[in-house]
């Protein structure tokens, strides 16, 4: 824009022409100027001389924008960029739609609190086709900790989606579209990410799952790895996927303890009952996300599943719209279903701390009937 010709900008002619004869051309030659070194340049008064340098700012200064302009240009980002919906209403209004494509989206949480039932979910509907909500494409499902199964996997396809599941040879053919990946190491896991070029060009992937990224970390440091970023790498690499594939990513993390003496031991303690989501008690405050500082500023999404009095939740805890809202669930033959489409309000230090209360009771209920 500095370069821009003065002969274009639309000064009176008799202005321009005495700028074109002083070699003032361009908008860079005019403004580098004083408004006195222009005026006796010129020979013009100070009138003309600021009513020109005036007109010549406004034509080569670029336009502003208000914070709103910018929040609405970015919500029309985020639609055009798209989501894959969960099929929790309530969870997808507070996400624009859904698990947004072109970045990491995380589920953190206990063992046993639901995350790889809801990766089951994701990826059944990843794969459906576009007729029924889905994407209508292929999965690729880093399976870390073992926990993936194909009969858990067909029952909440089957309970979710008869009309689809109860045709001919359909299960199958969606069971068929997730392909299943277990790496038992971090350099195996590095070898799958590079699988992962390959399939991102062969097959329609829709969806990257990885359950779960702790598993790796943790892998490592009990075989006296150094803790500092051990995934460094694997998280660039993740991000660019995401970017450039421009295909969501879910990862799973697990909880750790941030004690004292003892910061990266995992703690699944449960204690005293809570009236409310608000009256948060100060034993299990030290409960966070595993993976660090540096992995949490990749992840674009977080959504924290915990134990409160024994119910479960899920909490947007982490997202560049969406408010902090915390939705009851359950996990039934279908999967995960919230309890409540509303939603709580979430303010605070509440809003990145894990609960782990009356987790053990729901957790063997639970293994009566599901895992994950």
């Amino acid at each position: 824009m500095a370069n821009r010709l003065i002969s274009e900008m639309g000064l009176p002619k008799s202005i321009a022409n005495v700028f074109a004869a002083r070699s003032i051309k361009t908008a860079k030659d005019a403004l580098s100027l004083t408004e006195f070194d222009l005026m006796e340049l010129a020979d013009m008064g100070l009138a003309e001389v600021t009513s020109a340098l005036v007109h010549i700012s406004e034509r080569v200064s670029p336009p502003y924008q208000t914070a709103l302009s910018l929040l609405e240009q970015r919500n029309r980002n985020e639609q055009l960029a798209g989501h894959l919906p969960t099929g929790l209403k309530g969870l997808d209004e507070a996400l624009f739609g859904g698990i947004p494509f072109g970045v990491i989206t995380e589920l953190v949480g206990p063992a046993g609190i639901g995350k790889t039932q809801f990766c089951l979910k994701l990826s059944l509907l990843a794969s459906l086709p576009m007729r029924h909500g889905g994407l209508d494409g292929q999965v690729i499902y880093i399976d870390m900790e073992s926990k993936f199964s194909s009969k858990r996997l067909i029952e909440i396809g089957a309970q979710s989606f008869p009309e689809i599941f109860h045709m001919r040879g359909m299960a199958q053919e969606m069971a068929g579209r997730i392909l299943v990946l277990r790496p038992v190491s971090l350099a195996e896991f590095t070898e799958s990410l590079q699988q992962i070029k390959i399939l991102l060009l062969e097959r329609r992937v829709k969806l990257l799952v990885i359950d779960s990224m702790a598993a790796l970390a943790s892998g490592e440091f009990e075989h006296g790895a150094s803790k500092i970023n051990p995934l460094g790498w694997h998280i660039s690499f993740l991000k660019s996927v995401a970017e450039l594939s421009r295909i969501p990513i879910v990862v799973t993390n697990q909880v750790r303890s941030q004690s004292n003496d003892d910061t990266w031991r995992y703690n699944f303690q449960v204690g005293t009952r809570r009236q409310d989501l608000e009256d948060t008690p100060k034993y299990d405050s030290h409960l966070i996300a595993a993976l660090g500082i540096h992995w949490s500023h990749a992840v674009t999404i977080r959504l924290i599943l915990e134990t409160i009095s024994g119910e479960r939740f899920i909490k947007v805890a982490k997202s560049p719209m969406s408010p902090a809202l915390a939705f009851p669930f359950s996990i039934t033959s279908s999967g995960i279903s919230l309890l409540n489409d509303d939603g709580i309000e979430v303010v605070g230090q509440e809003i990145s701390t894990i609960h782990c209360h009356g987790h053990s009771e729901i957790i063997g209920s639970d293994s009566l009937q599901f895992h994950g």
